[in-house]
């Protein structure tokens, strides 16, 4: 568990930050940009939730809640290099995280009605902030594949980030009574 007992220190002042196994990098160097990208995810499903129960029902808060506190498990693997037989095991996605999103997914995509066009981001409130997690997770996977592309990355944390933007686009359109109030982009309508 984690003890905060101080929230500033003024480490961070000259733009550096540690991660997870002290090392000092930039504020801007890729593991925290992806870890502060997921970060920014969470917060806007912290949003969603404010009328999850409302639009869609308690099992929709309880998928956002479980989804967030696998974000911050997402964090704290992306901000801990990778190293062989690190002295302390870190906490890495696992894949029971990710079939756990896959179930949902499916179970969601069930009831739905096949698209025939793409989807505006709208429909209830809680569907509108599902399409902007959507667009802020597109926009972490972005950041964590670049930042595998210049350090190891867990395999599996890239998949919970790809898989969990499908899942809040299937939960978008699950939440807007089933797609019946999704709002179907008409291409050159205003032409």
């Amino acid at each position: 568990m984690v003890r905060l007992t101080r929230i500033y220190t003024r480490g961070g002042d000259l733009g550096e930050t540690s991660l997870g196994d002290g090392t000092r990098v930039a504020k801007h160097a890729a593991r925290p940009e992806a870890y502060g990208t997921v970060d920014e995810t969470n917060a806007v499903l912290g949003i969603a939730r404010l009328t999850a129960v409302a639009d869609g029902g308690p099992e929709v808060d309880a998928m956002l809640a479980r989804i967030q506190n696998d974000l911050f498990d997402l964090g704290a693997d992306l901000c801990t290099p990778e190293v062989d037989e690190p002295k302390y095991p870190p906490l890495r996605i696992a894949v029971a995280q990710i079939d756990r999103l896959e179930a949902e997914i499916d179970a969601m995509n069930a009831e739905l009605a096949p698209l025939n066009s793409f989807i505006l981001p709208g429909g209830k409130p809680t569907a509108a902030q599902l399409h902007l997690a959507r667009t802020v997770a597109r926009r972490a996977e972005r950041t964590i594949t670049r930042a595998a592309g210049l350090t190891p990355i867990n395999p599996d944390a890239i998949r919970y980030i790809n898989r969990l933007s499908d899942h809040l686009f299937v939960l978008a359109r699950w939440v807007n009574d089933k797609g019946a109030g999704d709002v179907l982009w008409v291409p050159g309508q205003n032409r």
